[in-house]
């Protein structure tokens, strides 16, 4: 049986605002934002005013009865829209008001009520700290009731518009004793006293974000600002916050789609301009060996395509897409730098100098194999899902 790979004409309109925002806003400054680190894109602020009111649209209803149930939602316009951004610029994309990795958390995870409330933020994430990485099992700041607020106490590094957005979601465990169990999700009002931004990072790529430390020193928050709920259920451990990872793994691997799209036409028009034809009719061995490694690398970033496709439609039709979203992040976040780097390579000159943007693509590319859990993480959670171990078991 024949398999429709078109997109829903629906979702045409997503596709085309973003590839229009990509070509004439983010190319045209993408270097000018990489040699200011730091210094705020103005250019975006039309952009997050667009985003915040989309955001409405995205509470209609998706399903079409002739898709026979079929919902193609909010996940799949997400990355879409983070496919088309990030052929334009990684670091841009990453930096449009009102559309923060926290927003997504909030999307997966928060009350009818708290979705209301918070619709209108600008939400960083908050996970990784100074004695960890990608176990995020191992969160240290915590949240302690008191009266009708939680109090936050701890440190987070590598929060991505940390300085710039309005409200920051911040794990934290309530009980350390219990474990990942305990680890709840809280939003917190950036100007609320006791949140301070540290520092800022000085980065190998997408230089146009910011990545901030973020401290809280007995920072209040209101208790019903907790995402999810505030029972301890040893049993679930902490599956409600790591449902957020469902919703962004196939994000960041849509925003490495989007980078290695653009690294793959490069590298096609250089090989064209010298003389070498991609033909597909014919054995990739048996052509020059710079095509052979673009036929190879072309279908690596089809293959990641199809993936994040997967998993932002079972995303949007409420299927389990753990390791769907593992899948998907870990061959696209491994496929772009394999495509940046020998775009690069095959660049030549051009490759390594600022005279075209291939050696930035080269540095922006890295994060997307790391952040939301490196490759060694997803293939852990693959692993466990494949085989049906639990994180005690396959370590």
């Amino acid at each position: 049986m024949a398999i429709n790979l078109e997109l829903p004409e629906k979702l045409n309109s997503t596709v085309e605002r973003a590839r229009l925002a990509a070509e004439h806003i983010f190319r045209p400054v993408s270097r000018k934002y990489d040699k200011a680190e730091h210094e705020y894109p103005t250019e975006l602020d039309e952009l997050g005013k667009i985003a915040k009111e989309a955001r409405g649209g995205d509470k209609t209803a998706d399903s079409d009865g002739a898709d026979h149930g079929t919902v193609n939602g909010a996940n799949l316009r997400s990355v879409l829209n983070a496919r088309e951004l990030s052929w334009g610029d990684v670091g841009l994309m990453l930096s449009i008001p009102y559309q923060g990795l926290g927003n997504a958390a909030i999307a997966a995870v928060a009350n009818d009520e708290q979705l209301e409330r918070f619709a209108d933020v600008w939400a960083a994430m908050a996970i990784t700290e100074p004695a960890f990485g990608s176990d995020s099992a191992a969160v240290a700041t915590t949240a302690v009731l008191d009266g009708d607020d939680y109090v936050i106490n701890g440190e987070k590094i590598f929060v991505t518009a940390g300085s710039r957005a309005d409200h920051v979601v911040v794990w934290a465990t309530l009980d350390k004793s219990v474990g990942r169990a305990a680890i709840k999700s809280f939003v917190v009002p950036m100007a609320t006293d006791g949140v301070t931004v540290a520092r800022l990072e000085h980065k190998l790529g997408i230089k146009s974000s910011d990545t901030a430390v973020v401290r809280f020193e007995n920072a209040r928050v209101r208790a019903d600002n907790l995402l999810g709920s505030p029972e301890i259920n040893v049993k679930k451990g902490f599956g409600g916050v790591m449902q957020t990872f469902d919703n962004t793994r196939p994000v960041v691997a849509a925003m490495a789609v989007g980078l290695g799209r653009a690294a793959l036409e490069e590298v096609r028009r250089i090989l064209e301009e010298a003389g070498h034809e991609i033909d597909y009719d014919r054995p990739a061995a048996a052509q020059h060996a710079a095509v052979a490694d673009f036929i190879r690398l072309e279908s690596d970033w089809e293959a990641s395509w199809m993936l994040t496709l997967r998993a932002a439609w079972m995303a949007d039709n409420k299927q389990p897409n753990s390791t769907e979203a593992s899948m998907s992040k870990a061959k696209a976040g491994r496929t772009v730098t394999d495509v940046t780097n020998k775009a690069v390579e095959i660049g030549a000159t051009a490759g390594f100098s600022e005279t075209q943007l291939l050696e930035k693509w080269a540095r922006d590319s890295k994060i997307l194999d790391i952040f939301e859990g490196t490759q060694q993480i997803q293939q852990l959670i693959i692993a466990r899902r494949v085989l049906g171990k639990s994180s005690a078991d396959l370590r």
